[in-house]
């Protein structure tokens, strides 16, 4: 088993990614107010409630978290007719979800009522009963309609009936060349056959496949249920203990994010909606389920059931590159923005860097103590061929970036295609513009752009008898 340390993935636009979602609505319904005395009836604290608030739950919190992520989405599933079902279809559809319900007479919406008091929730009352079988069938055919031009299929099953016939929703969403996410409960994982994505936590995970040691013998008891469920790969997830992703042959754990956790309401309902969005936007398992783990770190911070947005997400995941050195220039653009609300100073140098020697080192040290951050801006394989001609780069970029990434006076390492770095400077606008000693300031590239904003332009003293040419010709 691996733990991945590549750069973290960012999500692509979403904004033509269609998600179905489809499972066991709920409204989650919060009174708050403050407990200053003990009952006289019995040895309970009195609440005097001064706020009502509402929030969906359940699979509404999903397509809550899908919504919020920047994708359209459509959500199937029933209500009562009733003030909660009115309340819940408010909610969401001020959201931008599409609500496409089964209204059930004589029933009631499904309601999570919690009592809380100095941020600390103090009783949790359930009104439910279970979906009649007929408005499930219902849903299945819904689905069925909604299927043709969406990119993924989320399940959501809390076991109250709505997803009686998993099997019909996974088979029509096959049928169409749909992703498929599920979220189960307590059915038999069989139920759920030919998903691309199946989301159990560690619980329920036992409960289908029976106690394991240790991580090693859950992820083998995973890939044996995968092959013999068709399920394209299954993500295990385990609370602090971070998440195990069986993807084919490879597995990998997740650690954790370390965050002060609030409230884990909700969290595997972001986690859900993460996975199918990622996985309909073509993204391989292992990029989901890493951004999956990031956005369940955000949830668990908040208070109840809460979304993550896109933005908040790309942060996040940008965050968690940054330490790792090699980034995207959109990766990059996050790390600078935030770089620069807490006050940092950016400096930006640029080369090819095809054989690192001691010459670039101290370089890139002077140019990291005129600021808090330093950025390495990489000249592409195809860019150096054009410059120094077509026997060279010798390292790849790849290589190149990962060396430059291994220095600990680089922060961040980008690469750009062009013959000269001006457009990533007219993008990032750094404080400081660095380049090595051989150069006159009037010869540095993008001096004129930086000077025009109000940065600075440093050429730095030169390391003598250090060239990578140099070092070539010896070799030769």
């Amino acid at each position: 088993m691996t733990a991945a340390r590549t750069a973290m993935p960012l999500l692509p636009s979403l904004r033509n990614l269609h998600a179905v979602v489809v499972g066991d609505l709920m409204l989650d319904r919060y009174w708050h107010g403050e407990a200053r005395r003990i009952s006289p009836e019995a040895p309970v604290p009195v609440v005097a409630v001064s706020e009502v608030e509402d929030r969906p739950g359940g699979a509404a919190n999903v397509a809550l978290n899908v919504a919020s992520l920047g994708a359209r989405c459509t959500l199937l599933g029933c209500i009562g007719k009733d003030a909660e079902g009115a309340a819940l279809r408010s909610i969401l559809e001020a959201a931008g979800v599409v609500c496409d319900f089964v209204e059930i007479d004589r029933w009631a919406t499904t309601l999570k009522l919690r009592v809380v008091s100095q941020q600390q929730q103090l009783l949790r009352n359930d009104f439910e009963s279970p979906v009649p079988a007929a408005a499930a069938q219902e849903l299945v055919a819904k689905a069925s309609a909604h299927l043709s031009d969406a990119a993924v299929l989320i399940v959501a099953d809390y076991d109250k009936g709505a997803v009686a016939d998993p099997a019909a929703l996974i088979h029509a969403a096959n049928a169409t060349g749909t992703a498929s996410v599920v979220d189960p409960k307590y059915k038999p994982l069989s139920s759920y056959a030919g998903a691309s994505l199946l989301k159990p936590n560690r619980q329920e995970f036992a409960a289908a496949a029976g106690q394991f040691a240790n991580v090693d013998a859950l992820a083998e008891a995973a890939q044996s249920l995968c092959r013999a469920h068709e399920f394209g790969a299954m993500a295990v997830t385990a609370g602090a203990d971070g998440m195990t992703i069986v993807d084919g042959p490879h597995t990998h754990h997740l650690p954790a994010r370390q965050v002060e956790v609030y409230d884990v309401t909700g969290a595997g309902d972001t986690a859900a909606a993460v996975l199918g969005v990622a996985l309909g936007a073509g993204l391989p398992v292992l990029d989901c389920a890493r951004l999956a783990n990031v956005a369940a770190s955000l949830a668990v911070a908040k208070s109840g059931t809460a979304a993550v947005s896109g933005p908040e997400l790309a942060l996040a995941a940008t965050q968690e590159s940054t330490d790792g050195g090699v980034l995207s220039a959109d990766q990059l653009a996050l790390a600078v923005a935030a770089s620069r609300e807490a006050g940092e100073r950016v400096v930006f140098t640029n080369g090819c860097f095809d054989i690192l020697h001691a010459g670039h080192v101290a370089y890139l040290e002077q140019a990291r103590g005129l600021g808090n951050r330093l950025i390495v801006a990489v000249n592409s394989d195809a860019s150096v061929a054009r410059i120094k001609g077509p026997k060279r780069p010798v390292n790849a970029l790849a290589r190149r970036m990962q060396v430059l990434a291994g220095l600990k006076s680089v922060d961040w390492v980008v690469s750009f295609d062009e013959d000269t770095p001006e457009p990533l400077l007219e993008r990032f606008r750094p404080d400081v513009l660095v380049k090595g000693g051989d150069y006159e300031r009037h010869q540095v590239v993008g001096a004129d752009l930086v000077a025009s904003y109000g940065g600075e332009v440093q050429v730095l003293d030169r390391v003598e008898d250090c060239s990578t040419t140099a070092i070539l010709d010896r070799l030769a």
